[in-house]
């Protein structure tokens, strides 16, 4: 089997997905996100030899630590976080490509260490004068970075900005964010990133849908009586407490991870899978969506509780948490699309943490079959036809399918029809952050999101706060380790419907 077909991420993209000579910039070098990700990540593709030969990786961060300090933490990074077996050849080619810059930024003598770095590795590296900046920083420094970046771009060679999210607090932070980028930076140089874009699985809807004949001409509001999303996560703030309490689970997590899979799943069918059409296809979606009403929108936050046999303390108990804080961990919604494909047909979404195990799911559930001929012989364990497919943690898609039972009679049950990644092409998946790592170093902008996107998302969770302003909840109301306040139930049950247990 030749290396292509073995490479998940050049399967189908050919030799072109090489990028140009370039140096990567890393802002937060010291954080959690380059040790957890973005290294191991690097290391993923310069194993797969997906970096190009002229490459530098440069770390920027107020810890005050030499070249190969940075390199040591670095590789205690591979070793721990990584997917792949560690290989010392490959590690000494990206520890050669990386050096170091100790600086917080704020200060013009930082700018010009930053700046003789990078003229040092395009001399040894020949890295021609390309950047890709990585701002792996809280939104209050951002703008410093971005200023300074902009006054200062290389004479020659390209410049591309990543932006981790959150991308501002609320529409008008996010909107001002963009202004300021806007003045240094065009929009093709910009890349919003949303990790979960690049996932395989999320990737995977694109081509279920629209390559698969049989999918997309029942992909309406005809056939499908709901979808449901889900994505659940069985840990806490993990020591976030600072950011957590600005944030919530409807910034956190709503406002960009769970609108962009509402998106991806009801969108139309591009004319291309280029950036823009497939990024236009999803705003349009975002435009059309309802703001929920009040019986249509739930928030939680979890008390003391046990989650997989352990105890653990409510979010109020969490340290650096205020004992009265009314920072939801928890939020469900039925929300509606708008336009032709998909008027009246309710998307349920829900997120939360602390909740019983790790799932992000998408459920298509098609309506019930019009006057089944065998409807006596069906039993309790036949249900409506189910799409489901899981991002994570068991990549995959099934199918819910109705069958006969063996035996004599017409005894109809339900089963599934399983696809999984692991078995159907037995190799590892590639980790989001190396595709859109790759993809930030070749210039393509289809798994990253557009300023247009983001101000929709941010418009829409605007309009619910606003409303949440109004009231003060009675929180805690689930305990840790289950599926979310009773409410959330109700909100299901209210329409004759459950949420899936998978």
């Amino acid at each position: 089997m030749t290396e292509l077909a073995e490479n998940p991420l050049l399967a189908g993209l050919g030799p072109r997905r090489t990028p140009e000579p370039c140096a990567l910039v890393v802002f937060g070098a010291s954080g959690d996100l380059t040790h957890r990700k973005i290294f191991p990540a690097l290391y993923a593709l310069a194993d797969r030899r997906l970096l190009p030969e002229s490459f530098a990786v440069v770390g920027v961060a107020r810890s005050d630590w030499t070249d190969d300090e940075f390199r040591d933490r670095m590789e205690h990074a591979v070793r721990e976080f990584g997917r792949d077996d560690f290989r010392q050849e490959t590690w000494d080619w990206l520890a050669g490509a990386a050096r170091y810059v100790a600086t917080d930024f704020a200060d013009e003598g930082g700018e010009d260490r930053l700046r003789e770095t990078l003229a040092e590795v395009d001399e040894e590296r020949g890295t021609r004068g390309n950047r890709v900046y990585y701002l792996a920083v809280p939104p209050s420094t951002m703008e410093t970075i971005v200023v300074a970046l902009g006054k200062r771009r290389a004479p020659q060679g390209w410049t591309r900005l990543i932006v981790e999210k959150p991308f501002g607090h609320d529409l008008g932070s996010a909107h001002e964010l963009t202004e300021k980028i806007s003045r240094y930076f065009a929009e093709e140089e910009v890349f919003r990133i949303d990790h979960y874009l690049g996932k395989e699985t999320v990737q995977n809807m694109l081509a279920l849908r629209f390559a698969n004949g049989i999918f997309e001409p029942i992909w309406n509001r005809q056939f499908i009586d709901h979808v449901q999303i889900t994505v659940a996560e069985s840990l806490g703030i993990e020591g976030r407490a600072g950011f957590y309490e600005q944030a919530g689970a409807i910034r956190d997590i709503f406002q960009n991870h769970m609108l962009q899979l509402v998106a991806l799943t009801a969108m139309e069918p591009p004319i291309d899978f280029t950036a823009d059409s497939v990024r236009n296809e999803k705003v349009k979606v975002l435009k059309a969506m309802h703001t929920p009403g009040p019986k249509h929108i739930v928030r939680g936050q979890y008390g003391p509780g046990y989650v997989e046999g352990k105890e653990v303390p409510g979010y109020r108990e969490e340290e650096g948490v205020a004992p009265d804080s009314a920072t939801e961990t928890y939020v469900a919604a039925k929300l509606f699309v708008d336009n032709w494909r998909w008027a009246d047909t309710p998307f349920y979404v829900r997120t939360g943490k602390r909740l019983p195990r790790r799932e992000t799911a998408i459920g298509i559930q098609f309506k019930r079959a019009p006057h089944p001929p065998f409807e006596e012989a069906a039993t309790e364990e036949l249900r409506p036809n189910l799409l489901l497919v899981h991002v994570q943690p068991d990549e995959g898609v099934s199918l819910a399918i109705g069958a006969k039972v063996p035996g004599q009679g017409m005894r109809i049950r339900t089963v599934h029809m399983d696809f999984m990644y692991g078995g159907a092409f037995r190799t590892d998946l590639p980790e989001a952050y190396e595709r859109m790592l790759l993809d930030a170093m070749l210039g393509d902008q289809t798994l990253f999101t557009r300023s247009d996107e983001v101000e929709e998302q941010w418009a829409l969770v605007d309009a619910i706060v606003s409303a949440w302003k109004r009231d003060r909840p009675a929180f805690p109301n689930y305990a840790a380790g289950t599926w979310g306040p009773p409410s959330a139930e109700d909100l299901m049950r209210r329409d004759g419907r459950d949420w899936l247990r998978n």
